[in-house]
């Protein structure tokens, strides 16, 4: 156990382990907006950081409030297994994501994703290979980085509008928006504290008329920073959980926010809303045709099981010792995309803090999926503004 001149509190524990562990592997934690003294990077061993994240899971125990200790006991477990990691310990890929996340890892069922390829085909128009017409019908439908901003602005306003109607926004919350190249996702929220976040579109490859709602939904309204500036308010400002100024990259917490975002669209529209709003109003903004933009709305439809493609490849990668080749054929494939796309998929998977993380997206947005189902807005604005663990996940959407 690691003294101090005096006894810090329990999240104060929990921030500065964090905060060591995110030394030896940058990234690790995504944003911090807490007491800065707390946020010391003063190098420690690996072996240091694994007693203490053992010996901090012991008081975690203690905990009076049992949803606050339900949820540092899954999210210490994650600090205590990247410690282990860091030690050198040979942790399996499968063992690696169960650790971080407490979630089950999965492998490619070509079966299903031969299936989905071939609706995709069905749905695609024109003459050609599946992936020379996919191409195509994204060139039509993507918004000229020129106008990107400018055709966010509307959707930002309509869903802040229904985020707000819904779910209720905490006073004085905002972000702003900009656009970056070269990275290996195509957005990103990056919560600041103070119920501010950033916003990064990625304009590397098109940005489509058809994805931009569910983008600005994902990490906006009611996504990310609607999750990250709820629970800043509702856990920390209100019931004094400072250990909530912390968001942490490979902690079963990015399962729920991940499902969170992947279903926020559906949260505030119903699909036909969304269509009707796209080949509209929205295709008017950006000057598209709204033929072009029905047309890859059912080609998005069609391919929606082949949206595990990138976790499997992971897990081929890490899990099976695959060939980065085959690896890279398979994403090529599946994604039906050329291969300097395929290769950014490659990149995020291979990024030490990214490599486990890809499985966040599909499990647990099948999980919060089955939360908006079971259990509709009061299970979503829940996920909102309480610390919920993948297993409570699971139990709340079979309610």
């Amino acid at each position: 156990m690691t003294h101090y001149a005096s006894q810090p509190s329990l999240p104060e524990r929990y921030v500065r382990l964090a905060h060591a562990i995110d030394a030896h592997l940058p990234g690790f934690i995504d944003g911090y907006g807490g007491d800065p003294a707390w946020a010391d990077r003063t190098p420690r061993g690996p072996a240091d950081l694994k007693r203490e994240a053992a010996d901090l899971a012991e008081h975690v125990a203690d905990v009076p409030e049992d949803t606050r200790r339900r949820w540092l006991a899954a999210q210490v477990r994650a600090m205590h297994t990247a410690a282990r990691m860091l030690c050198g310990e040979g942790v399996p890929y499968a063992d690696e994501v169960r650790g971080l996340y407490d979630i089950e890892p999965f492998r490619a069922d070509h079966a299903a994703l031969d299936a989905g390829l071939r609706a995709l085909d069905a749905a695609l128009p024109g003459c050609g290979t599946l992936a020379e017409r996919k191409a195509a019908l994204r060139e039509r439908v993507a918004v000229p980085r020129g106008d990107i901003l400018r055709v966010a602005e509307p959707i930002m306003t309509e869903l802040r509008a229904r985020t707000q109607a819904r779910f209720g926004l905490p006073q004085g919350e905002d972000f702003r928006i900009g656009l970056v190249t070269n990275r290996p996702w195509s957005g990103y929220n990056w919560p600041l504290g103070n119920l501010q976040s950033r916003i990064d579109i990625n304009t590397d490859l098109p940005v489509l008329l058809t994805a931009l709602p569910d983008l600005l939904a994902h990490e906006g309204y009611p996504g990310h920073h609607t999750e990250h500036a709820t629970k800043e308010q509702k856990l920390v400002r209100e019931r004094g959980w400072s250990e909530h100024h912390l968001q942490l990259l490979n902690a079963p917490e990015c399962v729920v926010s991940e499902g969170i975002a992947t279903n926020a669209l559906d949260a505030v529209m119903n699909k036909g809303e969304v269509r009707a709003w796209l080949t509209g109003d929205l295709a008017r903004v950006a000057g598209l045709d709204a033929g072009d933009v029905a047309a890859m709305l059912d080609a998005q439809a069609a391919q929606s099981s082949l949206k595990g493609v990138s976790a499997a490849a992971a897990m081929m990668l890490h899990g099976e010792g695959r060939p980065e080749r085959e690896v890279l054929d398979f994403l090529m494939h599946y994604s039906s995309v050329p291969e300097a796309q395929a290769r950014m998929s490659l990149e995020f998977i291979t990024q030490p803090t990214l490599r486990a993380y890809i499985f966040t997206y599909p499990v647990g947005g099948e999980l919060v999926a089955g939360v908006l189902a079971a259990q509709g807005t009061a299970g979503y604005a829940r996920l909102l503004s309480e610390p919920v663990t993948p297993g409570e996940l699971r139990e709340m959407r079979v309610d």
